[in-house]
């Protein structure tokens, strides 16, 4: 007998050999067995996660000799043909193949007549979204307003290009991804009962490569099984994959915590052996990270989720959280941009560089800390006047236009960028330390909204602009911020004042903004082409353009 390949094999014969969709398997039981039968049901998701086969067992629950229920016998003739493929009354059509609409007027056509051996007539159509316009409107009529004897199942993995009359004349079921937990799970059992060894790291590799698809998993275990010719090891399925070691992974987060580009490099170029993904790679570098970030927020309660890698518990204490979220946020743009690489060993290269080349290194000298400490936080403003791309002023004129804007225009001076010496931090350091802190969200803005007031003895006064509502959690965050740079013992007070408001950084950045603009507008209107412009044409200076 020739050779039945395991996702044909293994394909459930039965709602309860399913894995996943339990809410669409609920739904459609309760159906089955209070014969409570829609006559129309669209079934969606990605590829491999069951939609035929709950529609296959669908047609075969309705047909069971023994009567209609979740629970068909297996055994009468209507279930053993719908299993072998080959009952009469279930129509499967693939839409890809069938999508001229002179075919769907055939089908339809047959609809009008009884079914020769079952209780229903089974239209499964598979990939519907592949139907044309034409092809739909055949269809609409009859799906709307089928005989009592016919029901229709239809699959897609893309419901978005169906029309909402469609749509609207259907029970909708959404298939989603099946964890990769379960898929393990069932992988194990198919070893188990195929008498083939292996061990949990190949079966968690085939898992995650399935990306959700237990077809796909089925597919890959067989793959895996002709390419190590036995016994399943881990080494021999990512070696398959063209996927790499996750101890690889590891060492190129631990040598991005312990700032080493050397060994960056190295370890980033010894993965060329394995001729990977490097997409893939990047992808599971964003995974170990989310991994490590989720046990730095959660602590002794992020035991169970990683408890079967103690490493990732180790990296979660070498690396702080803010790099961390750095390195993250700083992959998933390598990963963004990848395609456009010239070759993708480079482009994943200069994601690992640009990690290194980005994360802060800024010292900022703290009256209660150690001076000259390396802090993971944002860099401060830097002292020679430049601004943020927001704070620049651009000009959409003609370049003799444009050239009369200064290319530097006089400013207010910012505030003094912080040292590396043991200094007390005064009023004009609170910009460049509210930077150094790294803060986010609400924290920020209240910071932003505070004017220093004074600074000694322990304590440390802070205005607030009366129009800024904060929570005290956000007042005691910020307070706890504050001490972390200056010091465990400072005592920071906080006081509501109008008279804080001009004084707040984010007063004078937009006090700076409103100078530079001005200064722009003026200069615009001094320049000799603006004003011949003027006076030939009389043209004026739209507002919008000055930026």
């Amino acid at each position: 007998m020739s050779y039945l390949v395991l996702a044909r094999k293994w394909r459930p014969r039965k709602f309860s050999d399913m894995i996943g969709q339990a809410h669409v398997i609920r739904a459609l039981c309760n159906a089955l067995d209070s014969n409570r039968l829609h006559h129309a049901y669209l079934f969606t998701g990605t590829r491999g996660v069951g939609k035929t086969t709950i529609a296959r067992l669908f047609a075969k629950s309705v047909n069971c000799e023994q009567g209609i229920g979740s629970q068909p016998c297996g055994t009468c003739s209507a279930c053993r043909e719908i299993d072998e493929g080959r009952f009469v009354d279930l129509i499967e059509v693939d839409a890809a193949s069938r999508a001229r609409v002179d075919e769907t007027r055939d089908l339809m056509d047959n609809v009008q007549y009884a079914p020769a051996r079952g209780r229903y007539k089974v239209y499964l159509i598979d990939e519907v979204h592949m139907f044309s316009n034409h092809s739909f409107n055949a269809l609409l009529k009859t799906l709307e307003e089928p005989p009592p004897h016919v029901k229709f199942l239809l699959a897609t993995t893309d419901p978005k290009k169906l029309p909402i009359t469609v749509l609207s004349r259907c029970l909708q079921f959404n298939l989603s991804r099946i964890p990769a937990t379960e898929i393990e799970a069932q992988l194990q059992r198919i070893l188990d009962a195929e008498g083939i060894g292996y061990d949990l790291a190949s079966v968690r590799a085939i898992a995650k490569a399935a990306d959700g698809s237990d077809r796909d998993a089925l597919s890959l275990l067989d793959q895996a099984i002709s390419y190590s010719g036995g016994t399943l090891t881990g080494e021999q399925v990512v070696t398959m994959l063209g996927s790499i070691r996750v101890e690889d992974v590891h060492a190129l987060i631990e040598a991005l915590a312990a700032d080493e580009a050397r060994p960056l490099i190295d370890r980033a170029r010894r993965l060329a052996e394995y001729q990977p993904d490097y997409a893939g790679v990047l992808g599971e570098l964003l995974s170990t990270l989310q991994r490590i970030a989720v046990c730095q927020v959660l602590g002794a309660a992020a035991a169970e989720e990683v408890e079967d890698d103690p490493v990732v518990r180790q990296l979660a204490g070498k690396i702080s959280p803010q790099d961390c979220q750095l390195y993250y946020q700083i992959g998933l743009l390598g990963l963004r941009d990848l395609p456009f690489a010239p070759d993708p060993r480079v482009g994943f290269e200069m994601t690992l560089l640009r990690m290194l080349a980005f994360r802060p290194v800024t010292q900022f000298p703290s009256a209660g800390g150690t001076p000259g400490a390396k802090q993971p936080q944002a860099t401060s403003p830097p002292a020679n006047g430049s601004q943020s791309a927001a704070g620049k002023i651009s000009v959409a004129k003609a370049a003799p236009v444009a050239s009369a804007v200064p290319k530097t225009a006089p400013v207010p001076a910012p505030a003094t960028t912080l040292a590396t010496t043991a200094i007390e931090p005064t009023a004009e350091h609170w910009p460049a330390l509210i930077e150094k802190m790294g803060l986010t969200g609400l924290v920020r803005e209240l910071a932003k909204r505070c004017a220093w007031t004074s600074f000694g003895a322990g304590e440390l006064c802070l205005a607030v602009d009366p129009q800024f509502v904060y929570s005290k959690a956000t007042e005691t965050r910020l307070a706890d911020a504050l001490r972390a740079q200056l010091g465990a013992s400072v005592r920071v007070q906080f006081r509501i004042s109008a008279e804080a408001a001009p004084d707040t950084p984010i007063a004078r950045d937009a006090a700076e903004r409103r100078e530079r603009l001005r200064q722009a507008e003026q200069a615009l209107e001094q320049d000799e082409v603006v004003r011949a412009l003027q006076a030939d044409f009389g043209a004026s200076i739209e507002e919008v353009t000055v930026k």
